[in-house]
């Protein structure tokens, strides 16, 4: 089995010396490196290699155009100074199990397919499954385009510079109509499998989860003679907001975070006169995020009244919940209960508030996930870890699940 090798191969790629974490931004050096790899891999089997419309890439064994076809992989991308497994552990297991099923002898009936999905973590241009929701039809050619990060580089811009058309975006019906299944592995971002003692488990859904841009906008003044009873600081409104979002969330047992901001003129000794604030929050069912979201902005648009400062609330994305699958999940479920030789064996099946490209392409293939156990729930993080045993359990069950599908 490969998997240690690619491993190897892949780490140092888009490393922060100073942090241990990762900066895999779309259409970035380290992405233009991390697609290099997936490309060697790719050939180095005697894949098919190709790039769709969107800059997501593919790795095919057999034709595709036959349909039905059954498709594993991820993301190679990373949020700023995130960890080593999301998105990347996905993409390097589907290789090594492919590798699993010819050292088995496998012989497929169905096309296979191995995907690097451009652009997930969204942590360049602001929007994530960028690569996933243009594919799905879920983002269109117009709006991507719009797509600025904080450089004020357009995405197109990016991606001409990265040696990709943007003018082919849009929607791939197409292809999305030759796949037959897609099942994406994933380290658990939680502790489920942890608590219960499992290394693998399957996904339920995904919960409804969004980002909203919080705009408080006061007046830019002097920090030493500017009297407090004077001042229209947009910073005290957002801290407030801050805090009433974790009380909202705690209240109706729902995660809400403010997690980047951006303040103008950003001065060590200047009054903001923006303070730009966004917020991720997510929910096991959509009324009780739409209920959290609503209590943080009523309670940031009275913060703001008493300080005199403007408020503005944009959703900038959303994604409602992801039911997967229920009979390709079951369908799992069996394979990898019979293939262990238990039948009837109870795989863990848990939901997750993280999402994917899996739950992107959902309403248009049937899809399922696999989740590698980590041992401290950490993630988005330079601590995100999992074991390399269960990383090769998770190889395992991968290649029995893809034998069990394509091999039918």
């Amino acid at each position: 089995m490969s998997f240690h090798s690619m491993w190897a191969e892949l780490l140092p790629i888009g490393r922060s010396s100073a942090s241990g974490g990762y900066r895999r931004f779309a259409w970035t050096g380290a992405d233009t490196d991390c697609r290099a790899w997936f490309r060697a891999q790719a050939e180095s089997r005697g894949l098919r290699y190709e790039t769709d419309r969107n800059g997501n890439q593919w790795a095919w064994l057999g034709d595709p155009a036959e349909g039905d076809a059954v498709v594993t992989g991820s993301h190679l991308d990373s949020v700023p100074d995130g960890g080593a497994f999301d998105g990347p552990l996905g993409v390097v297991s589907a290789f090594a199990a492919l590798d699993e099923l010819r050292t088995r002898g496998t012989r497929f009936t169905r096309p296979l397919g191995i995907v690097n999905f451009g652009d997930e973590e969204g942590a360049r241009f602001g929007l994530a499954c960028v690569g996933s929701r243009l594919t799905a039809g879920q983002l269109t050619r117009e709006q991507a385009h719009r797509l600025t990060d904080g450089d004020g580089i357009t995405l197109p811009q990016a991606m001409e510079a990265a040696g990709q058309d943007p003018d082919s975006l849009g929607p791939d019906p197409e292809r999305l109509a030759r796949i037959g299944a897609f099942v994406e592995l994933h380290v658990e971002q939680g502790r489920a499998l942890d608590l219960s003692g499992d290394r693998v488990g399957v996904a339920s859904a995904i919960w409804p989860h969004g980002r909203w841009r919080f705009d408080f906008r006061g007046e830019a003044n002097h920090a030493g003679t500017t009297r407090l009873a004077d001042r229209r600081d947009p910073m005290l409104s957002y801290a407030e907001t801050v805090l009433a979002a974790r009380r909202e969330a705690e209240r109706a047992g729902a995660v809400a975070t403010f997690g980047k901001i951006a303040v103008e003129p950003n001065g060590v000794n200047a009054i903001p006169s923006l303070v730009r604030g966004w917020l991720d929050s997510r929910a096991p069912e959509q009324d009780t995020l739409d209920a959290v979201v609503a209590g943080i902005e009523k309670a940031a648009r009275a913060y703001a009244e008493s300080h005199g400062v403007d408020l503005e609330v944009v959703r900038e994305s959303f994604t409602p919940v992801v039911e997967f699958d229920h009979a390709l999940r079951d369908e799992l479920a069996r394979i990898l209960g019979q293939e262990r030789g238990h039948p009837g064996l109870r795989v863990p099946v848990l939901g997750t508030g993280a999402g994917h490209d899996a739950g992107i392409l959902s309403g248009s293939v049937p899809t399922a996930m696999l989740f590698v156990r980590n041992p401290t729930g950490v993630s988005h993080s330079p601590a995100e870890f999992a074991a390399e045993d269960d990383c090769v359990a998770g190889v395992l069950a991968l290649a029995d699940v893809l034998e069990g599908l394509a091999c039918r």
